[in-house]
């Protein structure tokens, strides 16, 4: 009897044609693969750490509004990616996207800039995650040991950085392991948010003594010009946007595994735009959540309150359970679901950060390719990658010693490289012709040019606010050195390619003969 060759995978298939042949474990189903790419945006880890600032530059109604709107737009950038995936389904996937949509001519600067962006991103992203974590914690043992008014422990600044290289050293430790087992954490994760956030959602304006009328979540606009310093109402409103431009990314994760996920072509943007969808829905119903069960809006930002000013919703949760209940236990429970978010979403980007400084080092686009390239023997994964990007991780929250703007300037590092490494690949596909573009079973058709447009000026505009200073006066301590961080970081990476790299970086480089060149 002959035996039958079993058919190959569609996402294996297409890998193959590009160049590339199949060197990691294919065994993701679409529920896994939306699994870590929902974990990697997380439902509280952007709301949570940004609500404060931004609730307090323009009220609660350009808080609420400045969601849909970004949302709005986060489809577009969604949708266009999604096509791309569908037609590039490889672990490289924002730079080789990049590269090859770009055309011969101007496919290795466009590979080389959007893949230091999107590594500077994911690497920084990792450092969000860890400092609100970190920042979270600090809450829970400010809670717990008798709140700042009780004589609580609100935890110094080097204990600080201890807990913020601890959860990097955890998620490192955690990623050498199969891909499997971040797959089935991160199957905990998304019940974990999604059952979690439920609960918050219904339980905290339920047990919040007195609630806000909708009119105040709806309508009130009202600056804090004395704490901000910012005088203009339009910028006030641009900056209390942030908080959702901060949370509405990170839906390429998907993008990053698809040569780890059955049918990827299929797959990959079924989970980038279900994830885009899950998060708006339930990003917006934490926010009304928090908004409604403001107790005072004035003493959220008190420095002597029980949380010495600085966690916005942990005060929150404090006033409705102490205000009911007569005790933290409760806020205590939901803080502690928060942190779990910020947990599973530190794990999850560490993953995506690992296969994008792999599949780069495949390419020889790092020093020291040839070990950050090694895969585990055994597990099958890139696990020396994985501990570059958690040290990186870790010099990146050393200034935590001595600046009190850290975390803003992380923030917009983290989603400027993000962000922005999504635009190169949305403006190439814009401009090339299309007869160059081989579509894979996502296709938009005419509507690809006006869909990557909204998208890309979108794009451009969300790195361009990230810019901005948040605080006024500037001055040594409200300073937003992002611009300074990423101008010195880009610099040498462009200059590094003006006397060197362009020499020899062609791109992806692929492991495989085939026929022909068309792609």
């Amino acid at each position: 009897m002959e035996q039958q060759i079993p058919e190959m995978d569609s996402g294996e298939k297409r890998l193959n044609e590009l160049g590339y042949k199949q060197e990691l474990r294919r065994e993701m189903n679409l529920f896994k693969t939306l699994a870590i790419s929902f974990s990697t945006m997380t439902l509280f880890t952007g709301i949570t750490p940004l609500y404060g600032s931004s609730l307090l530059y323009a009220g609660p109604a350009s808080l609420v509004w400045g969601w849909v709107v970004v949302s709005f737009f986060t489809w577009f950038v969604g949708i266009a990616m999604a096509e791309i995936c569908s037609s590039f389904p490889t672990t490289g996937s924002l730079y080789f996207w990049a590269a090859h949509l770009a055309g011969p001519k101007w496919g290795p600067f466009a590979s080389w800039c959007c893949a230091w962006l999107e590594t500077i991103g994911l690497i920084a992203g990792i450092g969000t995650q860890a400092y609100a974590g970190s920042q979270t914690l600090q809450s829970i043992i400010l809670l717990c040991t008798g709140t700042n008014k009780g004589g609580g422990y609100l935890a110094p600044k080097w204990l600080f950085l201890c807990m913020y290289t601890g959860l990097t050293l955890i998620w490192a430790f955690l990623n050498t392991f199969a891909l499997e087992v971040i797959a089935f954490i991160d199957m905990i994760s998304i019940w974990w948010q999604v059952i979690g956030g439920l609960i918050i959602v219904i339980m905290l304006p339920l047990v919040a003594l007195s609630t806000q009328s909708a009119s105040y979540v709806f309508t009130k606009f009202e600056m804090a010009t004395e704490q901000t310093g910012v005088s203009s109402k339009p910028y006030a409103v641009i900056l209390s946007f942030l908080v959702s431009q901060y949370s509405l990314y990170g839906y390429d994760a998907a993008a990053h595994l698809t040569e780890e996920t059955k049918g990827a072509d299929k797959n990959g943007p079924i989970a980038i735009l279900s994830s885009i969808g899950i998060i708006s829905l339930f990003g917006w119903a934490y926010i009304l959540a928090l908004t409604f069960s403001i107790h005072d809006f004035d003493y959220l930002f008190d420095t002597s309150n029980e949380t010495a000013g600085v966690f916005v919703p942990a005060q929150i949760l404090y006033d409705a359970f102490h205000g009911r209940y007569n005790n933290s236990t409760g806020a205590i429970i939901l803080l502690f679901i928060i942190w779990g978010s910020f947990f599973f979403g530190g794990l999850s980007i560490t993953t995506s950060a690992a296969r994008v400084v792999y599949a780069l080092a495949r390419d020889k686009g790092i020093p020291f390719s040839s070990t950050w390239r090694k895969i585990h023997p055994k597990h099958k994964v890139p696990s020396n990658a994985v501990w570059l990007c958690a040290g990186m991780c870790f010099l990146l929250g050393l200034p935590i010693l001595i600046v009190n703007v850290v975390f803003t300037a992380i923030t917009s590092i983290c989603t400027i490289g993000w962000v922005g490494g999504y635009a190169v690949p949305i403006f190439a596909r814009m401009v090339m012709a299309e007869k160059n573009f081989k579509p894979g079973p996502f296709y938009l058709g005419k509507a690809r040019r006006p869909v990557c447009l909204v998208a890309f000026l979108w794009i451009c505009y969300t790195c361009s606010v990230f810019l901005l200073p948040t605080l006024y006066p500037i001055s040594w301590d409200t300073f937003n050195y992002a611009p300074v961080a990423l101008g010195v970081g880009l610099g040498l990476i462009m200059l590094w390619w003006v006397l060197d790299a362009r020499k020899w970086f062609k791109g992806p480089v692929r492991n495989i003969e085939i026929e022909n060149d068309k792609i």
